[in-house]
């Protein structure tokens, strides 16, 4: 029988090894090397990591990082730009969208300790339903974000902002490439938030909106009405996503009688190329079959509700 204290002794062996080989592999994403690197260790243990610090602290103060580096970085380059733009520029680079989508890019989520089998699964979900998606801006997809991707971009920047003395602008320097893409104002005037757009049209055309959200079993419903007519819905299994839903549904019919900067053949996740639909028909069956789902169907839809 392997003595207690020998087979204590590999474990930590290992696990020691699994450690400095994650610090490291996020330092060459980086291209920074810590100094202390107790706060890397730190910004990689999620809270359900028992007997160890979590990136709870270093998540809040990189989270305000983050945004204060990055509203430093769009005021410089773009000057002409009002308070508006540049709250809306900000919101679309630092979201829990945003930010989550980053961390699956560069697989950050491999590298973090935790205890947590129900939050691994939930993240899976989301990191094969990204899989599916183009590169438009992610205000919302198939899965809403687990938040704890967001957390973990920010924790790591707030490690980053802590070793480099809180000097802003070495920070930005070295998570700038770590946050591309980088969403710009043409992105933005490209596409924008389905539900702001909405609100911003009927307002400019003398219409009040109001979305109001209900359940429907298991999914949410989010219907549109303008002056009291009902006009879209749409539906997820997150609230958030069902408004947007129905938020870009209400534009594309509102667009035949005002102008709603929005176009107006439009399929899931900005597919509109007979050539395009056939990749994502095959990516969707994949990712059924992944799961272990019956295949998809297909076929025209008319209504007004998307499912």
């Amino acid at each position: 029988m392997i003595p207690f204290f020998l087979f204590f002794s590999f474990l930590f062996f290992i696990y020691f090894f699994w450690l400095r080989n994650s610090m490291t592999a996020i330092e060459r994403k980086l291209s920074y090397k810590f100094k202390n690197k107790k706060l890397l260790e730190e910004a990689l243990t999620h809270s359900s990591y028992p007997n160890s610090a979590s990136y709870d602290r270093l998540e809040f103060i990189g989270d305000s990082a983050i945004g204060l580096a990055i509203s430093n970085y769009f005021f410089s380059l773009y000057p002409d730009l009002d308070q508006g733009q540049l709250t809306l520029l900000r919101a679309a680079n630092v979201s829990t969208e945003k930010l989550a989508r980053v961390a699956v890019l560069h697989g950050l989520y491999d590298y973090v300790r935790r205890s947590a089998a129900d939050l691994d699964d939930n993240v899976r979900e989301f990191a094969d339903a990204v899989a599916l998606e183009d590169n438009s801006i992610p205000y919302g997809g198939l899965k809403k974000a687990p938040k704890v991707l967001a957390d973990i971009v920010e924790s790591v920047a707030g490690a980053i902002y802590v070793d480099v003395e809180f000097d802003l602008q070495k920070l930005w320097a070295i998570i700038k490439d770590l946050l591309k893409p980088i969403y710009t104002p043409e992105d933005l005037e490209a596409e924008p938030q389905p539900v702001t757009l909405l609100f911003e049209v009927c307002q400019k055309n003398g219409k009040q909106v109001d979305i109001k959200n209900r359940e429907k079993g298991s999914r949410n419903v989010a219907s549109v009405y303008v002056d009291g007519t009902p006009v879209a819905s749409g539906s997820s299994k997150q609230k958030p996503i069902a408004r947007l839903n129905a938020a870009r549904q209400a534009l594309i019919i509102l667009s035949d009688s005002m102008d709603t900067k929005i176009k107006t053949v439009v399929t899931i996740d900005g597919i509109d190329g007979s050539g395009e639909i056939e990749g994502a028909m095959q990516k969707l069956h994949d990712f059924c079959s992944r799961k272990k789902w019956q295949n998809p169907s297909y076929r025209n839809k008319s209504s007004t509700q998307i499912i």
